[in-house]
This record gives C-alpha cells, structure tokens and sequence, in this order.
C-alpha cells in the first residue's frame, strides 16, 4: 500500500503538491525548486478572494539542463486545479526552422504519446533579449501540458499521485520522439 492511499482527500494545496511532488519523484526526477505564493487583491468576480499557488521544478540528471519539468497548482474558492509541463529550452529561431513546422510535429508526437491529447496543449515561446538582435537570435521554449483533472483530485491523492507518475512516463516516451528528441541540444549543436 502506498503512502498515498492512506491520506485523507485532498481539500487544500498542501496535500495536492506532496501527491504530485511524491508521483514525480517516483519516476525518478528530482525537485529542483518550489516555490508558493498567496495573492489577494483581485477585482471584478475574483473581488474579495485569495488563491494560493505552488511552483514545483524538476530534472533529471540524465538529460540535458534545456529540459525540465514543472507543475502549477492552484487553490481557489471555486476548487484545486493543476498541470505538468514538459519544458524543453530548444535552440535560437535561426537553427529551429519554421515554428509552424515545429509545433505541428510537436503535437504530433503528442497525439501518439501522450494520456488525453485533449487536455494536453503544446506551445512554442519566442523571447528575443533585446531589440537590437535579429529574429534568428530568439531563444525558444516548447511546452507541453497535461491539465489535472478534477476527478482525479476528488477521487484520491493516489490517484493524483498516479496521474503524475503516468504523466511523467508520457513526458519521457514523448522525449524519444524523433520529432522532440532533433530539439535536444547536442542534436542542434
């Protein structure tokens, strides 16, 4: 029996994050950080409310420092939510090719690898450092979320638990993907 099978439900954050940080750990990454912040302030129909919310940053010592994985997760009135991203630092724009082509085969390999390619988005970032530099010198980031369901917070941080366990799996298969693996540094180098 695992530890998670004899928490109480999940009702707050700070359960939600040890079952995530305990599913990751298990597929062997390691957290790199963690970070949890309150916020109040809020106007509109968030007037009056608080969320508090948790960063969590992993790596595994096997695979290059461009790619990490992170969870977000979230406390509101209206309930816990969370996901896991796949990050993967990828080369400057110049040496990428075209975005287009990139986040296509990206969620590609996504559809074949991934849980629920419904509630998995894939996105391609672009930052250029300053407005002197060209285009070409952009650095890119590709992510790749599964989003938390409510059924499996609901129904038990063992199933939390197990979800980030699973997710993770995914994460790796995807990494072997050609379309993802030709992203890797000591590819585009």
């Amino acid at each position: 029996m695992s530890t998670f099978e004899k928490t109480p439900d999940i009702l707050t954050l700070e359960p939600l994050l040890e079952a995530v940080r305990g599913g990751i750990e298990q597929a062997g990454w390691v957290l790199s950080g963690l970070q949890k912040t309150t916020s109040h302030g809020f106007e509109g129909r968030w007037a009056g409310e608080a969320t508090r919310s948790a960063y969590l940053f992993f790596h595994r010592e096997d695979l290059p420092d461009s790619v990490s994985v992170e969870a977000f997760l979230d406390e509101t009135s209206r309930g816990l939510r969370g996901n896991l991203s796949l990050v993967l630092d990828g080369p400057r724009l110049g040496r990428l090719g075209s975005v287009r082509d990139v986040i296509r085969r990206v969620a590609a390999a996504a559809r074949e690898t991934l849980p629920d390619p419904a509630r998995s988005p894939v996105s391609v970032k672009l930052t250029l450092a300053g407005r002197s530099g060209g285009a070409e010198e952009a650095e890119t980031q590709i992510r790749v979320k599964l989003l938390l369901s409510g059924a499996a917070v609901k129904k038990s941080a063992a199933s939390v638990s197990a979800f980030a366990t699973q997710g993770i799996s995914a994460f790796e298969a995807l990494l072997e993907c050609p379309e993802v693996a030709e992203l890797l540094p000591s590819v585009m180098d």
